[in-house]
């Protein structure tokens, strides 16, 4: 569901560039992502999609143009205002980056134990109550070694929620999956973003993951964005890339 409601956008990303060296990886990029509502960002494999989360979680800078969040700017500002924001917002990492010297649980409570003040057996139950939610609760005392690609990104979605997040940013989160298990995953993305009304950037080169979980949709190529509308406004595209892209994912 898209909230407005006269708000400012929950994301905006307002003529962003950054350069590694000489390769421009995103070329004054304009986006926003309305509150309540799902952008899926679509592209190649290095095409600055992930830069582009990085960039507005704070964890790069761009050389110019501004980002914000609800309405605050996050570029350039003290690390305390940066930390205090960023509690707003989850992050799901391509590689669900699970500490592998913790278990399960204790990969969801890490979030916790730094942010929230709670009793231990507080910390329990919430822990309990998030990896219920992503259906995990009966591996919470396994090591990150001892789960499947699948498992450790429903893992990474609980740590994710932890915190409460009103923004939610996931970083190509069917890679590397089998379809099954990659349908699955976009699915319990799809549920958690109608049960939290989370407003959500999806960085992927999934056309299934678009096809369930997108409100809207970007295609970005060569640090541009060429397209920005609904699904079937991709799928009527005329843009010989994004033809190109869309067909060659529908056959594929």
């Amino acid at each position: 569901m898209i909230m407005n409601n006269g708000h400012a956008p929950a994301i905006k990303i307002h003529n962003v560039s950054k350069s590694f060296g000489k390769q421009t990886v995103l070329n004054q990029i304009d986006l926003h992502v309305a509150r309540g509502e799902t952008l899926t960002v679509l592209g190649r494999s290095g095409t600055g999609k992930s830069v582009m989360l990085k960039l507005v979680i704070g964890l790069q800078q761009p050389d110019s143009g501004e980002i914000e969040i609800e309405g605050e700017p996050i570029t350039g500002v003290p690390i305390d205002d940066l930390n205090k924001i960023r509690k707003r917002v989850g992050f799901l990492f391509q590689s669900a980056a699970l500490y592998d010297s913790l278990t399960v649980a204790e990969n969801v409570a890490f979030p916790l134990r730094y942010h929230v003040h709670s009793s231990e057996s507080e910390r329990d139950d919430r822990v309990m109550e998030l990896l219920r939610s992503v259906g995990m609760s009966d591996a919470h005392e396994k090591m990150p070694s001892d789960l499947s690609g699948g498992m450790k990104k429903r893992v990474g979605l609980a740590r994710a929620l932890a915190l409460d997040p009103q923004i939610m940013l996931l970083d190509e989160p069917t890679a590397g999956l089998d379809p099954i298990t990659a349908g699955e995953i976009n699915e319990l993305i799809r549920q958690l973003q109608r049960e939290h009304n989370m407003s959500s950037i999806v960085v992927t080169h999934d056309m299934r993951s678009v096809e369930t979980v997108a409100d809207r949709v970007a295609m970005l190529n060569e640090g541009r964005i060429l397209i920005e509308g609904t699904l079937d406004d991709l799928k009527r595209s005329d843009d010989p890339f994004v033809a190109k892209f869309v067909n060659e994912s529908e056959e594929g």
